[in-house]
């Protein structure tokens, strides 16, 4: 699936927002938790995951 710039910012958000369930990220978007964590992995650098994101997502 191609996710628009709108779209990428929009989950990035959900995710740094930190109370939005992966299951609505799914629901809206059709992306499963798995496919969300790598999108966040390709998006953000690395030192932007240990600042601030969802510590799952972290690893």
């Amino acid at each position: 699936m191609e996710l628009t710039n709108l779209q990428l910012d929009r989950i990035i958000e959900m995710v740094w927002e930190d109370r939005t369930p992966f299951e609505a990220i799914t629901y809206q978007f059709g992306l499963s938790e798995i496919e969300v964590i790598q999108l966040m992995r390709s998006e953000l650098r690395p030192s932007g995951l240990k600042d601030g994101a969802n510590a799952s997502i972290a690893g």
